[in-house]
C-alpha cells in the first residue's frame, strides 16, 4: 500500500500549452534570424548593416510572434467558450438527452450500459458541465487555451534564438561570418529539438532531425536568394 500511496505519474500533454509556444519561438527565432543575417552577409553587405537587419528582425519577429500567438489561441478560447455555453444550456433544456448521450459514450468505451448509466448519472451530479466539457467536448484544464500565456512565451523565446546568430554575426570574422551563423544556429536547432523532444516526451533523434533539416534548408535559401541579389545590385 505505502507503494501504491508513493507512486506519482507525470505526463507529457500538461506541458503542452506552453511547449508548442516556446518551440516554436525559439526555433523561428533562430531560423529566421540566422536566415535573414546569411542572406544579407551574401549580397556582400557590412557589419553594420547586417547587424541593423538582424535587430530589427529580432523586434519584428517578436513581436509578430506575440501578437499571432494571442489572436489565434484567443480564438481557440472564444470556440471553447462558445461551446461550453452551448452544453450548458443543453443541460438546462434536455437534460435527459445529454444523460443519454453521456451514457452511449461511456458504452462506446466498452462499458456495459447499465454500468454506464450509474457512471452517467453519478458524474452528473457531481459536475454536470465538467464531465460533458471533457468526456463530450474533449475540454480539460491541461488544454485550455491561454492566450496570454502563448504570446508571452513566444516572444521571449523568438528573442533567444534569434540572440545567438546575433552574437556570432557581431563577433565572427567577416571572411566567415555567413559559415559561422549558419554552425552556430545549426547547433542551437540540434540542442532546442534535444530540449523540446525531453520535454515533450518525443523520439530525440526525430526531433532534433526535424529542425536540422528544415533550418538548414532555410538558411542555404535565403543564402542563394542574397548571392543573387547582391550579384544584381552589384
Amino acid at each position: 500500500m505505502s507503494r501504491l500511496h508513493s507512486h506519482t505519474e507525470t505526463h507529457a500533454n500538461s506541458r503542452i500549452g506552453w511547449l508548442r509556444a516556446a518551440v516554436l519561438g525559439a526555433n523561428d527565432g533562430i531560423v529566421s534570424t540566422a536566415s535573414l543575417v546569411i542572406g544579407v552577409a551574401a549580397s556582400e553587405a557590412s557589419r553594420s548593416g547586417i547587424l541593423i537587419a538582424g535587430v530589427a528582425a529580432l523586434f519584428a519577429g517578436a513581436m509578430s510572434m506575440a501578437a499571432g500567438e494571442y489572436v489565434s489561441v484567443s480564438s481557440q478560447a472564444d470556440t471553447e467558450r462558445a461551446d461550453l455555453d452551448r452544453e450548458r444550456g443543453e443541460l438546462k433544456q434536455q437534460p435527459d438527452f445529454e444523460r443519454e448521450e453521456l451514457i452511449r459514450i461511456y458504452e462506446a468505451r466498452g462499458v456495459n450500459r447499465e454500468t454506464a448509466a450509474a457512471v452517467a448519472d453519478q458524474m452528473m451530479r457531481f459536475d454536470s458541465l465538467g464531465t460533458h466539457a471533457r468526456d463530450e467536448l474533449g475540454l480539460s484544464e491541461t488544454m485550455t487555451a491561454r492566450p496570454l500565456q502563448a504570446a508571452i512565451t513566444s516572444a521571449l523565446t523568438f528573442t533567444a534564438g534569434a540572440t545567438a546568430p546575433l552574437i556570432v554575426a557581431a563577433l565572427m570574422p567577416m571572411s566567415y561570418l555567413a559559415v559561422g551563423v549558419a554552425a552556430a544556429s545549426l547547433l542551437c536547432l540540434v540542442v532546442l529539438g534535444a530540449l523540446g523532444a525531453r520535454a515533450g516526451g518525443a523520439p530525440l533523434m526525430r526531433s532534433v532531425l526535424r529542425v536540422s533539416f528544415w533550418g538548414a534548408l532555410a538558411m542555404a535559401v535565403t543564402a542563394g536568394v542574397g548571392r543573387i541579389f547582391g550579384a544584381a545590385v552589384g
